[in-house]
């Protein structure tokens, strides 16, 4: 079985904390992806797994072996690389098969191995190639072959599609699903890519700052995120997020009030506490929408700023006085703006006024440490309908 732990497991380098306490169970069989921005310790994370690097305290294990201690080549795992790295002078075979004639394997069972594998990642009829004479793609799967031949217990890929352009990426990400599902193995994979993150694991692993924020399915960490870190994190573009205050009747903010029909004490918060509300752009809708959702709110006024046209969206930046949503733009930008996703037929213009409801439903909670309270803020039974919420601007 290959089922890895890491248990308070942490990496200092001189005065840098490169990962802190880390702890990871990840089962047989599963696809997990490590998430996060530049420098927040998934690379290290991978390479204490891999051997690579020896953790300051904690300890890995793989299957039923403390491996904390061993070398990367009595651990039972492959890794695949950014950088490709085939040898240019050896032809395919001669690349798949290097690691297996370095251990001594007979000719016999080389060829069988490498036959499999070169089934496996679609390279039948390619063994002769040279390095030079294949796309990006195929070189990248000659790499994957290299590494299915030594029939690992864990596979470790730190970002192998970052060099590859867009349309290709999606081709390898799809390889990859079939991949793991022929192997039935274990795969711990890096990335900064969201769709990647999102289209493959079983589970998302998101860090910041060599801390583990969450691990859960994709969708657990895009509908329920953790914390605050991880609903601005996951998903692109990022969650509008809203600073202010609990109040008797729901929410209150320098820009304007959410009129709420909830019980600030179920969700753990009381009036005058300080909060952050977050939505999310395609939980934002036009008001001849409504009737979409259940629990709209009041509408809210708007004037259009930028529209960006995505093909199957149009993503449209409102400016209000009354909203601030940092959260929908990048860091400098300025405040009183939220982010909607609307459908690509819609006919909003720049500079057109726009009135906007919000989802409760899909409304999130957050305290001023932003850990998550809520997700979805509705009216308790008996409270009234739906439209009885309001958002009202100050005047």
């Amino acid at each position: 079985m290959a089922r890895v732990q890491l248990e308070d497991v942490t990496k200092h380098y001189d005065d840098v904390t490169a990962v802190n306490d880390m702890n990871l169970d990840i089962r047989h069989g599963e696809f997990v992806c490590l998430v996060g921005p530049s420098g927040c310790g998934k690379s290290t994370t991978m390479e204490m797994v891999a051997g690579l690097t020896k953790p300051s305290e904690g300890t890995v294990s793989i299957g039923d072996r403390d491996v904390t201690n061993l070398p990367p080549k009595d651990r039972g795992i492959s890794m695949v690389f950014q950088n490709i790295a085939l040898f240019p002078h050896m032809d395919v075979y001669e690349n798949i098969s290097f690691g297996l004639r370095l251990r001594d394997y007979d000719k016999e069972e080389i060829d069988r191995r490498v036959d499999e594998a070169a089934e496996v990642v679609e390279l039948g009829g390619m063994l002769d190639r040279m390095p030079d004479e294949m796309s990006g793609g195929q070189r990248q799967r000659v790499a994957i072959a290299r590494a299915i031949v030594r029939d690992p217990d864990v596979f470790l890929m730190d970002e192998p599609l970052a060099n590859l352009d867009a349309k290709l990426r999606v081709h390898m990400r799809t390889q990859l699903q079939r991949l793991h599902r022929e192997l039935d193995t274990t795969i711990i994979y890096v990335t900064h890519n969201q769709a990647e993150a999102m289209t493959m694991s079983d589970r998302i692993a998101v860090l910041d700052a060599g801390e583990l924020q969450q691990i859960a399915p994709p969708l657990v960490c895009y509908n329920e995120p953790a914390n605050l870190f991880v609903a601005t994190f996951i998903g692109s573009p990022s969650m509008n997020t809203i600073s202010g205050s609990v109040t008797d009747t729901g929410f209150s903010s320098d820009y304007g009030d959410v009129h709420v029909e909830f019980d600030p004490t179920a969700v753990g918060v009381t009036p005058g506490q300080e909060v952050t509300l977050g939505v999310r752009p395609e939980d934002v809708y036009v008001t001849a929408d409504r009737d979409e959702i259940a629990h709209p709110t009041q509408a809210v006024s708007t004037r259009s700023d930028v529209l960006e046209p995505m093909g199957d969206e149009i993503f449209v930046y409102l400016v209000t006085e009354d909203v601030d949503v940092g959260g929908s733009m990048e860091e400098g930008s300025d405040p009183g703006e939220i982010l909607m996703s609307v459908d690509p037929d819609s006919d909003i213009g720049e500079g057109q006024d726009v009135e906007v409801v919000l989802d409760r439903s899909k409304l999130h909670l957050f305290d001023s440490n932003g850990d998550a309270l809520t997700h979805g803020l509705v009216e308790t039974p008996g409270s009234g309908a739906a439209g009885e919420a309001e958002v009202e601007g100050d005047d």
